[in-house]
């Protein structure tokens, strides 16, 4: 069982008894006591802190980093190697001593010699860094190995892409027996897949201010990604874009997979770059459908990636949907054994069906619909496609009038300039503009005179959730739509296209509008 670490690394002993407390209360397995960090640094304080910890039941492992691996603070040698062996005399259940160091006769003597008085704990040999991967991260655990059998080897580097997690998780998958961890945004799925390859443990902060290493995750994000409940037949899926930090599609397909009481977990792929390394990803994943690779499903695709997996789709042989290849966009992939086997967009859908649902009819009912579309970008796109495959009536309208003009000629509907002050005659207005969305809430595409009682008004932007121009419509006695019911639309899409299964409507809009009610 792979358990959870959480560093303490508070400067004063009176907050770190607090944080160990606090970490207890989380949900954390081992404190790990960052004897670095505190500036009254002393055995009574070690033994007060070892003590906390063992009062509230959790596990107790003892680091005195060393700066030139990532420690808080320079303290001489002689006194980290102090530390260590006093922790293990005092009850730490583990503790941690950098290899480099561990290799020099004055430090790892006098550590063997301790730990053999104190069997039952567990010696940690750990090897940092923070400019990028190993050279050679496999030929360094084995040298641990040799060196110390019974040890844990940790090895921890600074993923600079997520390409660069192959060698983490590839190492993982030989040594079930070390820890490894990718740093970084990039490396974060190594953190989170611990427990599918068996790893001893992996590390959580309290939260954002107490973070000991690039890319750690605070405890409450280790629950959104269900990380009890994974694995080693644990199925992956996510969601590759940049950014994707603050994406809501982890909390919610996870929230959906616990609903399901499936086996499965979704985790967040920042792909910076472009089409090369969106292409190295996936091909990656493909060339490993012997090991962990098999495990991964499917990933929903957003900004700026969705171009290029239709590209890679298409280059590779995979099925594209008519549509998706119509949009020039894919936002959903689904991998099959040693291929790629179906690319969707999902978008257009989103956006019919919550057009139709309000209308009262089915994607049908909407033909011959006479609409207003503001934008020419991504999202108009998806849309107008999805509304002229039903033989909707579109006209566009773009600040950008050739941008506008081209996307009208490409799909055959009708482009109008900019939008005027007065009503237009369209039925139902869409914006698919960015305009009014958070920060700038305020901000509205088009006079408020456009509107009239009975047009439907749809704003695909959906932070905030009822943005100003859907309160202006609603005064004029307008149908709003907010644009959460687009995005929950295409997520349902999305979770049947990857599971076959029907997901709960009213758990989807619950879990969004909690998530988005977070941020306002």
């Amino acid at each position: 069982m792979t358990l959870l670490a959480v560093p303490i690394a508070q400067t004063r002993v009176e907050n770190a008894l607090v944080a160990v407390e606090s970490a207890s209360r989380q949900g954390a397995d081992i404190v790990e006591l960052r004897m670095d960090y505190l500036e009254d640094l002393s055995s009574e304080c070690l033994g007060r802190l070892i003590l906390a910890g063992k009062r509230v039941g959790k596990l107790i492992l003892v680091t005195c980093r060393d700066q030139m691996e990532g420690g808080y603070r320079p303290i001489e040698q002689s006194i980290r190697r102090e530390i260590l062996t006093l922790a293990l005399r005092q009850g730490a259940d583990f503790i941690d001593c950098e290899f480099r160091n561990f290799q020099q006769y004055e430090v790892g003597k006098p550590i063997l010699e301790e730990w053999q008085r104190h069997p039952s704990a567990r010696l940690i040999l750990s090897a940092h860094n923070f400019q990028g991967p190993f050279e050679d991260p496999a030929g360094l655990v084995n040298s641990i190995l040799a060196g110390c059998p019974r040890a844990i080897p940790k090895i921890a580097y600074t993923a600079r892409h997520i390409n660069d997690c192959f060698a983490a998780l590839d190492l993982a998958g030989e040594y079930p027996s070390a820890i490894v961890i990718a740093m970084g945004p990039a490396g974060q799925i190594t953190r989170i897949l611990a427990p599918k390859f068996g790893s001893p443990l992996t590390y959580a902060c309290l939260d954002t201010d107490s973070t000991t290493a690039p890319g750690q995750m605070g405890l409450s994000q280790f629950r959104d990604y269900r990380w009890n409940s994974i694995r080693s037949d644990t199925r992956v899926y996510g969601i590759i874009g940049n950014p994707v930090a603050h994406s809501m599609s982890p909390i919610l397909f996870n929230t959906l997979f616990d609903a399901e009481q499936m086996n499965a977990v979704y985790v967040p792929i920042l792909m910076e770059g472009g089409y090369s390394e969106f292409s190295d990803f996936l091909n990656g994943l493909r060339s490993r459908q012997g090991t962990y690779g098999r495990d991964f499903h499917g990933f929903s695709v957003t900004i700026p990636h969705k171009s290029n997996a239709l590209e890679y789709l298409l280059r590779q042989g995979g099925s594209v949907e008519p549509l998706a290849s119509r949009i020039g966009a894919v936002n959903t992939l689904r991998i099959g054994y040693g291929e790629l086997t179906a690319g969707n967009n999902t978008d257009y859908a989103g956006a019919i069906d919550a057009l139709a649902q309000v209308l009262g009819t089915d994607r049908h009912g909407l033909h011959g619909k006479s609409v207003a579309v503001l934008g020419a970008g991504g999202a108009a796109r998806a849309v107008v496609a999805g509304l002229c495959d039903v033989g909707a009536k579109v006209t566009i309208y773009n600040r950008t009038q050739e941008k506008g003009r081209l996307l009208a000629e490409e799909f055959h509907c009708r482009f109008a300039g900019l939008l005027p002050s007065t009503q237009v005659p369209d039925e139902i207005v869409i914006n698919c503009t960015s305009i009014g969305m958070y920060p700038n809430v305020n901000d509205m595409p088009v006079s408020p005179d456009n509107f009239r009682s009975g047009m439907v008004v749809f704003d695909t932007v959906y932070n905030p959730l009822d943005t100003r121009l859907l309160k202006e419509a609603r005064s004029a006695g307008a149908i709003p739509i907010r644009g959460i019911e687009m995005f929950i639309r295409q997520a349902l899409a999305q979770f049947w296209l990857f599971t076959g299964r029907q997901a709960n409507e009213e758990i989807v809009r619950e879990c969004v509008i909690r998530s988005l009610s977070k941020t306002q």
